[in-house]
């Protein structure tokens, strides 16, 4: 695989931290939209968090990068890629609604192999790897024993892209209908971490992008889950389910 993992993590692990502390200490000039759409919003914080991101991966690290602001950082071909969500939640941020982070994975042939994701407004740090067990602020996590979904919660959200027909509407409200709870809150790569730590037991969503979930995935599985990402295509949007790997689904 020739990549160096414990370097790798802590190249992640810096970035993230430096990022997510410049968002906290500087939100009231961050704070500007530069765009929108219908269904999204874009800051000033993201393109600024994505660039010191960026600044410390470049230092340190030769792998190119694929970032949600400023997309693939090479033409040529490669096995291995950083993969940079620099504020997922950006409509929370926005708020002031505490479900917000960083996000910074390193796939191999689009395999997560390191994930790390910064919840900044709390300060705490998840991390795992493919040789590491998963981790928040140095503590061993782990996936929820949950079997069943009427005992379980389930986190799921509405991408940009959602369908809202009636019939697609109506068809999530059904599967809604066999959790004891079901959450969303905003944030692809926080659901992804609360699965990995036991606080829900299934995170599924459909055209979700790669990165808002590659560090999750990588954090799921090391956490003793199961990370599913499915049905990429040229947008890099694909669809999720991460569980706890006891579920009956």
């Amino acid at each position: 695989m020739n990549l160096e993992c414990e370097k790798e993590l802590n190249i992640a692990k810096k970035a993230a931290k430096e990022a997510g502390k410049y968002l906290i200490n500087n939100k009231n000039s961050l704070n500007k939209e530069l765009s929108s759409t219908s269904r999204d919003i874009k800051l000033q914080a993201d393109f600024e968090a994505e660039k010191i991101i960026k600044d410390i991966i470049q230092r340190e690290s030769d792998i190119p990068i694929l970032a949600e602001e400023t997309g693939m950082s090479t033409d040529n071909s490669f096995k291995n890629l950083w993969i940079v969500d620099p504020l997922d939640g950006t409509a929370n941020y926005a708020r002031d609604i505490p479900f917000c982070c960083v996000s910074i994975a390193l796939v191999s042939d689009f395999k997560p192999i390191i994930g790390v994701i910064y919840d900044f407004n709390n300060d705490n740090l998840y991390e795992g790897s493919i040789n590491t067990h998963a981790y928040l602020n140095n503590e061993k996590i782990e996936v929820s024993t949950t079997k069943r979904s009427d005992d379980g919660l389930l986190i799921t959200g509405l991408p940009n892209d959602t369908d809202y027909s009636d019939e697609a509407l109506i068809n999530m409200i059904r599967n809604f209908q066999n959790w004891r709870k079901v959450r969303m809150i905003g944030s692809a790569a926080m659901a992804s971490a609360y699965v990995a730590s036991g606080k829900a037991d299934l995170y599924m969503e459909s055209k979700s992008y790669l990165w808002d979930v590659a560090a999750g995935a990588a954090i799921v599985n090391a956490a003793g889950g199961k990370a599913i990402i499915s049905n990429q295509n040229d947008k890099f949007q694909v669809d999720v389910l991460f569980s706890n790997s006891s579920l009956k689904i």
